[in-house]
């Protein structure tokens, strides 16, 4: 009996251990995951009626003859996206108006309908071959929520969903993005659908599994809470979606914003902002187009958060991307390469403080985020870049390797000179794919990282260090 209680007493602890070490298990990107994560910037294209009824909801009874871009070029788009440095595009394949801008067997609010090149035109089919000609990913943005569609409301919709789907992957991939919208208004028949996400992500899976899918709980990438294009900080790539859904009963938008530290899932956040005031083009605003300055101080406050900038472009009545949005596009890249064409850190020596005693340590400054070093938790610098003199810095990014999962959440860094005095100490959170600290510029010849707070050792893949322009840092509020 007592050897029995022993090891019945054996076995219950050892579960208990099992279980915690499970709970406390840390998620990591799938394969579709890290393939995306490769990215940083691409466009959001949001086109269709309300581009000429200067609408941002359409009310999904606007006549399909409104609809008529008569210059529409996807050529000009895709030049234009590849001059700004931009890697892909989604476009508002169905937006809540429920108009197709593919001819859909499973609607009649099609450009098939419309007067557009005469019902032949096809903007999906357009776009995703511009794409495949200028080396650009392509995506699309699909509403759930459709104003138009008889079915609406009912169970048969979710069919035509299925169906919408399967029509876009199958003619117009491979799609590097799906984008699902959470809106659930009412539909023609007064009622609200019952969307069948299960069967929504199966297909998905079936048909593409490559394809990263977007919504608020993802499954691959997650709404950041806010249409401003501003991540959280801290940010994490995991969230809990368990007893949440999409749109209304999402989780709270501070969640979203900053992820949860232990999520059990990966899904990293994604910003979504538009250039202009609107998401739709609307000539009233080709005066308040966000400047190169703007849009490079939202790249610091996105992509410099370790998240994703997706930055909505839309195309005017005629079907072009409109002149007073390029200009400022190609500013925005201007300005990014200006500051960060030299990366000081290249010619600095690395080093790393590790119990086999101090070393250079090349991962750190090789440009190669798959090679790291593993920094444990120490009260020392055991990470180092040492210039070979002073010189001006005022702006240092940091990227962890995520491939087994994101660990740092808090760091603090150490500025010194030639003298070794301590000019500035840094203190951060998460660093996550990439993070972008700017501050006024000091000259220094030393850079030494601390990790103070931990889940595991943290991947320090790159330090680098840029003397970007002043006005860009005094811009930041």
């Amino acid at each position: 009996m007592k050897t029995l209680i022993i090891t019945t007493c054996i076995v219950f602890f050892f579960l208990i251990s099992f279980a915690q070490t499970s709970d406390l298990k840390n998620p990591v990107p799938s394969d579709r995951q890290l393939e995306w994560n490769k990215m940083e910037y691409y466009f959001f294209v949001h086109f269709g009626p309300n581009t000429f009824t200067d609408l941002e909801w359409g009310k999904g009874t606007e006549h399909e003859e409104v609809f008529d871009p008569s210059q529409l070029d996807c050529r000009q788009w895709c030049r234009i996206a590849k001059a700004a440095g931009a890697e892909g595009i989604i476009i508002t394949a169905k937006h809540h108006d429920g108009f197709c801008l593919w001819p859909s067997k499973y609607s009649t609010h099609t450009v098939r309908e419309s007067k557009w090149r005469n019902g032949k035109g096809d903007v999906l089919k357009e776009l995703s071959e511009a794409c495949k000609e200028y080396g650009l990913k392509f995506g699309v943005y699909l509403s759930p929520w459709d104003r138009n569609h008889p079915k609406y409301g009912t169970p048969e919709y979710n069919d035509v969903f299925v169906n919408m789907m399967k029509e876009i992957v199958t003619n117009y991939g491979p799609l590097f993005e799906f984008w699902w919208d959470g809106a659930n208004g009412e539909g023609p028949n007064g009622k609200k659908q019952i969307y069948d996400w299960h069967r929504f992500e199966k297909t998905m899976r079936d048909l593409s599994p490559q394809t990263v899918v977007f919504s608020d709980i993802g499954p691959d990438i997650r709404w950041v809470g806010n249409e401003n294009g501003i991540a959280g900080d801290p940010n994490w790539n995991l969230l809990d979606t368990a007893g949440f859904k999409r749109g209304e009963g999402a989780p709270p938008n501070d969640t979203l914003n900053h992820g949860n530290a232990y999520g059990k899932n990966w899904i990293p956040a994604e910003c979504d902002v538009s250039i202009r005031p609107g998401w739709f083009y609307h000539q009233q605003e080709d005066g308040k187009v966000k400047t190169p300055e703007t849009l490079f101080d939202l790249y610091l406050k996105s992509i410099g958060r370790g998240a994703h900038l997706i930055l909505n472009v839309p195309p005017d009545r005629r079907g072009l991307i409109n002149e007073h949005d390029s200009i400022n596009l190609i500013g925005f890249k201007k300005l990014r390469d200006q500051s960060f064409n030299t990366n000081l850190s290249i010619k600095a020596k690395p080093y790393f403080l590790g119990q086999d005693g101090r070393r250079l340590a090349p991962a750190l400054n090789d440009n190669n985020t798959n090679t790291f070093e593993s920094i444990e938790l120490t009260k020392f610098e055991p990470a180092e870049i040492i210039f070979e003199k002073d010189q001006p810095v005022n702006c240092i990014i940091l990227k962890e390797n995520l491939i087994k999962g994101q660990y740092c959440a808090r760091f603090h860094m150490m500025l010194r000179n030639e003298k070794g005095e301590l000019v500035k100490r840094i203190d951060g959170t998460t660093i996550g794919r990439k993070k972008i600290i700017t501050f006024p510029a000091i000259n220094i010849s030393k850079i030494g990282i601390v990790i103070d707070d931990q889940k595991a050792n943290t991947s320090m893949a790159e330090i680098e260090a840029y003397h970007i322009d002043d006005q860009l840092v005094e811009h930041l509020p």
